[in-house]
């Protein structure tokens, strides 16, 4: 079974049930029993026009439960007859259902995880893991959401500045998660872009253009992480760097700064720099302290933290970190590197451990827990 080939699919039935009158949360459940039919018959007997089978499965399920369901006998009658036999319509609808999810009446953390859960096919239990919440806690959460856009139509937009940032989570969910969307948002930022005018439609595209260069390099060949200072930038996409680089210089020229050009502009830096100890760490801080007028996002300040210590060494760097929100994801390894830096081996193997143990992810804990173990092996001999 091509697992691939159904999470491909599935944003394009969705929109097709949508469209013909489906109301969302009803269609999407439709879907996934689509998909587990799908999943069940067509080892043994799999069709030739897959997504025209899934649209007609799904339409079946969908109407098998409106009929079932009194309260929603209404919308039988907008029903005329089932989708038309044949091949269905080669139409990429996926920005649309963005849209959709990322409607105005929700908030950005719903709109990621219902946009994560109904178009990048994650399960609930992967994306409460991704957000360090238990499994029950974001059902509820996807649960509200759909009933939130129950009845939404495609000619209801959603709002530009909520899609963008849903884009920006799912990015950051595939650079860094089990599924790689990463590539997938970066395909439809670019067609955000290419359809609106909107400087930071161009700065999240540059950003993402700029990170994705570097997805080659961010592993090893057993799967371990490479830091960005320890990467072959030999194996970094040149041709992605100077897209985003061309791409953020006119956004730049714009004069209408936001949050996601001036990270590009912090990923430019790196990506510019021939090696880690070339890297203009005084400009990026500079950004940093751009990026926390925009947004006053704590975690903007825990890597400037980082970047002062680059800077201007890494006591200074401690004294800007202790400005910041212990409880933070990825603190106590921000603390451990700064502290090994400094010279304090005990504290930042301690640290090592400490923030292994709160790793989001086994590949971050496997690298961190390796750092602790390092220094010991150095604080031994």
């Amino acid at each position: 079974m091509d697992e691939a080939l159904l999470r491909s699919l599935t944003p394009g039935v969705l929109a097709i049930l949508v469209r013909r009158g489906a109301d969302f949360a009803a269609a999407e459940d439709a879907v996934q029993e689509a998909l587990l039919q799908a999943v069940r018959v067509w080892p043994a007997d799999p069709p030739r026009d897959a997504k025209g089978w899934l649209v007609t499965v799904a339409w079946h399920r969908f109407l098998d439960a409106t009929r079932a369901d009194a309260a929603r006998r209404r919308r039988e009658d907008l029903v005329d007859e089932e989708p038309a036999p044949g091949p269905a319509p080669a139409v990429d609808d996926t920005l649309q259902l963005y849209f959709l999810c990322a409607h105005p009446s929700l908030t950005p953390a719903s709109a990621v995880a219902l946009t994560l859960r109904a178009v990048g096919g994650l399960t609930t239990r992967q994306i409460a893991e991704a957000y360090l919440v238990p499994e029950a806690t974001m059902a509820q959460r996807i649960s509200r959401a759909k009933r939130t856009v129950s009845g939404v139509r495609f000619d209801q937009p959603g709002d530009v500045a909520t899609v963008l940032r849903v884009l920006y989570l799912v990015f950051n969910e595939g650079y860094s998660g089990d599924v790689d969307l990463a590539a997938e948002a970066v395909r439809l930022t670019r067609q955000l872009a290419a359809a609106v005018d909107h400087p930071e439609a161009a700065g999240l595209l540059a950003l993402m253009l700029l990170h994705h260069a570097r997805r080659a390099a961010r592993t090893a060949s057993d799967g371990s992480l490479v830091p960005l200072a320890e990467q072959d930038r030999g194996r970094w996409d040149t041709e992605l760097i100077a897209e985003g680089v061309g791409i953020l210089q006119a956004a730049l020229a714009r004069d209408r700064l936001g949050e996601f050009q001036a990270q590009a502009a912090i990923a430019a830096l790196h990506a510019d720099a021939p090696t880690a100890e070339e890297t203009d760490w005084v400009q990026i801080v500079e950004w940093y302290d751009e990026l926390t007028r925009l947004t006053g996002n704590p975690v903007v300040r825990l890597n400037r933290a980082v970047a002062v210590g680059e800077a201007d060494g890494p006591r200074a760097g401690l004294t800007a970190l202790a400005a910041v929100d212990a409880s933070l994801p990825r603190h106590a390894a921000v603390a451990a590197y700064l502290h090994e830096r400094d010279g304090d081996l005990a504290t930042a193997a301690r640290l090592y451990a400490e923030a292994a143990h709160k790793a989001p992810n086994l590949a971050e804990r496997d690298h961190l827990t390796r750092q602790a173990a390092r220094l010991n092996a150095r604080r031994c001999r």
